[in-house]
């Protein structure tokens, strides 16, 4: 089990959000902190700390040369989602991602499209591509939601189509939306769904609150669970100091 850093964009700065407010639109999209620091000063923080695996997330448009930055500052350390296509992809990997995070290119009209997906795999290859299975919870089971987390798709989070997506990528990226930004404390049934089926490295995201969710998420995840921790993070105002979070990481 790792820590995973993460960069999230928003017109350019470096921000932490309230994952469901985005249902509401941009205007009431709640924003938990705002950075003054570049995304390149925090790319070259998560080197300095060997944090690789983490990834940057560009929220709606306006991101671009922050993305570059980011990635620029630390090459082959970071993965980067926002707006991916077979079109644009190369041009994020070429400055130094080490993967794509793709949501919405795979999920069109509430439903997955296979003949997107093997376009994507054919363009950067399946070791390069990680599929963003953020979703929510309604009548009992997770569903992956798309369009800046407001829409529900027909794809359930369960064994069977974890497995079946695994054929196409190389890891998988959850948030609990949810819970996401709230400090509240992680969504637990997620994390267990995560680590009992996915046949791949997977990343869960979503009400870290405390270092002790390190340790919480690596037991109830089987250890197979890697960890972001956002808002929490005294680097982003909250509480838990990012050198407590690295001294951990260097413990395991």
């Amino acid at each position: 089990m790792r820590f995973r850093p993460c960069i999230d964009l928003k017109n350019g700065k470096v921000v932490q959000i309230v994952g469901g407010s985005l249902s509401d639109g941009e205007a009431a999209l709640k924003t938990n902190f705002e950075s003054e620091r570049s995304p390149g000063e925090f790319a070259a923080q998560y080197q300095e700390n060997d944090l690789s695996g983490g990834h940057v997330i560009a929220l709606g448009p306006g991101n671009r040369d922050a993305s570059l930055e980011a990635l620029r500052a630390f090459p082959g350390g970071l993965q980067y989602g926002g707006g991916i296509t077979p079109e644009n992809a190369t041009e994020f990997l070429d400055a130094g991602a080490s993967h794509v995070i793709v949501t919405s290119f795979v999920f069109r009209e509430g439903k997955i499209d296979y003949d997107r997906l093997d376009s994507l795999v054919k363009e950067v290859g399946r070791e390069r591509l990680v599929l963003d299975l953020s979703c929510r919870k309604r009548d009992g089971a997770y569903w992956v939601v798309t369009d800046r987390w407001t829409r529900f798709t027909d794809f359930e989070v369960t064994g069977e189509s974890l497995s079946r997506l695994s054929k196409y990528c190389d890891e998988f990226l959850v948030h609990g939306v949810d819970v996401e930004g709230k400090m509240s404390g992680i969504d637990d049934p997620l994390v267990v769904l995560l680590g009992d089926n996915s046949p791949i490295p997977a990343t869960y995201a979503g009400g870290a609150k405390s270092l002790d969710d390190l340790a919480r998420v690596d037991a109830l995840g089987s250890g197979k669970v890697d960890l972001t921790i956002g808002s929490a993070l005294d680097i982003f105002g909250g509480e838990v100091a990012f050198a407590d979070v690295v001294k951990w990481r260097s413990s395991r």
